[in-house]
């Protein structure tokens, strides 16, 4: 693999790959070499397809993950080694259609009131306040604050695009408390004994524990926050391009699924169970 890694490697960059995407990528050629036992560019399509059903069936990934996988293949087998699609065919599985829990503005609240320390709560407080990613939320710098606007900027987020996003009133007040007490120099949210910014995991893990402190069992991660945030908005009335522009979505569609996610939007119609005519009384 040490050739044909540093060449995929090599492509991933040039195509402006992210590291994160960069890394998973590796990650799955590496394991599709260990698998087989075979260096990836011996094996037929009809090998790759065997090795994704291995993910599936035995590993149980998520269908999003399965699809990332095929996406890594993809990338490896048609970028990398050059092989035509119609030639070489690896399918992408198709994911399922999934609504994400939104918590309540009240059970925002309970986990930012749930958290160890200010540190952890005005992280809390800046991923929702401004709907960051996570990726986002730890690399946000000082110098991206800007006060006299009330905005923050999004330097690079996903898909390597700069956005600004709202500076809440109440998130200053936090913020100017907050780089009182920790004097942060370059990024906000720092590792605990080093001058580099929080690691993501790091960052979820504070809003685990946090959630769990508020005794909330909704599922799902630290992304919540960022749902939450674009669901309060549209339930504020907030039109949707103005919640694309804060969330960095390339397409208005995808913002839109907030819409079925929203109790104004979700009942926005009487069921016909309370048109029906009164029924008698069942006995008991």
């Amino acid at each position: 693999m040490g050739i044909l890694r540093t060449r995929m490697e090599q492509d991933l960059v040039v195509r402006g790959r992210s590291v994160h995407t960069c890394r998973a990528y590796l990650r799955v050629i590496t394991d599709l070499a260990r698998y087989h036992h075979r260096s990836p560019d011996q094996l037929s399509d009809r090998e790759v397809q065997q090795y994704v059903l291995y993910l599936i069936e035995e590993r149980h990934f998520a269908w999003a993950s399965c699809r990332q996988a095929a996406g890594a293949l993809r990338f490896f087998y048609e970028v990398t080694l050059g092989r035509k699609r119609s030639e070489f065919c690896i399918p992408l599985p198709k994911v399922g259609k999934r609504l994400p829990q939104i918590l309540s503005r009240e059970e925002v609240a309970r986990v930012i009131n749930g958290t160890a320390n200010l540190k952890h709560r005005v992280l809390l407080m800046t991923t929702y306040g401004a709907g960051l990613r996570v990726s986002e939320v730890v690399q946000v710098r000082v110098s991206d604050i800007d006060s006299q606007r009330m905005l923050i900027r999004v330097e690079q987020g996903k898909g390597k695009k700069d956005r600004y996003t709202l500076l809440s009133p109440r998130l200053l007040v936090e913020l100017r408390h907050y780089y009182r007490v920790y004097r942060p120099t370059e990024w906000l949210f720092t590792h605990r004994r080093r001058p580099v910014p929080l690691d993501p995991r790091s960052a979820a893990r504070i809003y685990q524990a946090a959630k769990r402190r508020a005794g909330i069992h909704k599922a799902g991660g630290i992304h919540t926050l960022r749902h939450s945030f674009a669901t309060h908005l549209l339930e504020s009335g907030i039109d949707l391009v103005s919640i694309q522009r804060l969330l960095g979505h390339a397409k208005v569609e995808t913002t839109a699924h907030y819409l079925h996610v929203t109790p104004q939007q979700v009942g926005v119609h009487a069921s016909p169970l309370d048109q029906l005519p009164p029924a008698p009384v069942a006995p008991a």
